[in-house]
């Protein structure tokens, strides 16, 4: 059973990278003697390995975790292929080493395949959705309630929302300098926000596949933290740095949301230049201060503006 000390919140994995269980050093990335600095990584099984190279992946990964040092800084996952890959991953010697699993094209069908393999250890999850069923409203909610039971709520880190696979299912695929949000994907994202973020589900931002791009990159980043999501994955080190830069949080957003967490503040100000509101934006003010504490300020701080009850 995993017995690791770490501490989850919804802002610790940053740019999670992805790369193949196969890597030959993937351990020394694992152990941050390679990619520093890496807040997470996951080891993928699925698609980024052939169905030729899965048995020897897995071996291979079975090596690895045998060198994997513990730290409370790093977390580290493995995309299991399926719900059978699920079952022999479980069964590798020091498995205890990583923090959880990545369960990909997850919807009704193999629920139940693979959460019942977990029980009895404290591996936490991310599922993803990938799958035609995130385009039917009804079949998400009807997923959201079988999330929902009190054992399995409490295993599951963050949704990830597969953005390609997606993709690949309306025959499509983003064209260069457009972010998601201009396509098709735009309007599913919303409405696996609205579907599962009232209900206490976190939701991780979809993969962006152009590495010469960053100026896109950067506006897709605006527009995920925007539609309230959390954590970006990575395919290539480059987009570390950037992804998590920009989670950084400008000086006012701080000042705005330290203010509305003190409990002497009035039920609404204004403050730069903006109406502030407890009762509304505290949840916001909530998420700034995490970010912060782990991405830092985009600039210096300075005094704040502040003035009482404004309506």
């Amino acid at each position: 059973m995993n017995t690791s000390p770490k501490t989850f919140s919804p802002w610790c994995l940053g740019a999670s990278l992805y790369m193949p269980a196969h890597r030959l050093d993937l351990m020394d990335c694992a152990n941050g003697e390679k990619l520093q600095p890496l807040r997470s990584m996951i080891f993928c099984t699925e698609d980024a390995v052939s169905h030729t190279e899965v048995d020897s992946s897995l071996r291979h990964l079975g090596l690895c975790l045998q060198g994997f040092r513990g730290t409370p800084t790093r977390f580290r996952f493995i995309r299991a292929r399926n719900p059978e890959i699920l079952a022999r991953l479980l069964d590798l010697p020091d498995i205890e080493k990583i923090d959880g699993f990545v369960l990909p094209k997850f919807n009704q069908t193999n629920f139940h395949a693979y959460f019942d393999q977990l029980q009895g250890t404290s591996f936490k999850v991310m599922p993803t959705l990938e799958t035609r069923d995130v385009f039917d409203l009804g079949a998400m909610r009807e997923l959201r309630q079988g999330l929902s039971q009190d054992a399995i709520f409490a295993r599951i880190l963050m949704l990830r929302i597969g953005g390609n696979d997606l993709m690949n299912l309306l025959g499509i695929r983003r064209p260069r300098a457009m972010t998601l949000y201009e396509t098709p994907l735009g309007h599913v994202i919303a409405q696996l926000v609205t579907a599962f973020k009232p209900y206490g589900f976190t939701l991780a931002a979809p993969v962006f596949e152009y590495l010469d791009d960053i100026p896109t990159l950067q506006k897709e980043i605006r527009l995920d933290l925007a539609h309230g999501l959390v954590g970006k994955t990575a395919i290539h080190p480059i987009q570390v740095p950037v992804i998590e830069a920009m989670y950084s949080v400008d000086t006012e957003d701080y000042e705005m949301a330290l203010r509305l967490t003190q409990s002497s503040s009035p039920a609404v100000f204004r403050m730069h230049g903006a109406m502030c509101e407890v009762a509304t934006h505290q949840q916001w003010g909530n998420d700034i201060l995490d970010r912060r504490l782990r991405y830092g300020d985009k600039q210096p701080r300075a005094l704040p503006e502040y003035t009482e009850l404004f309506i």
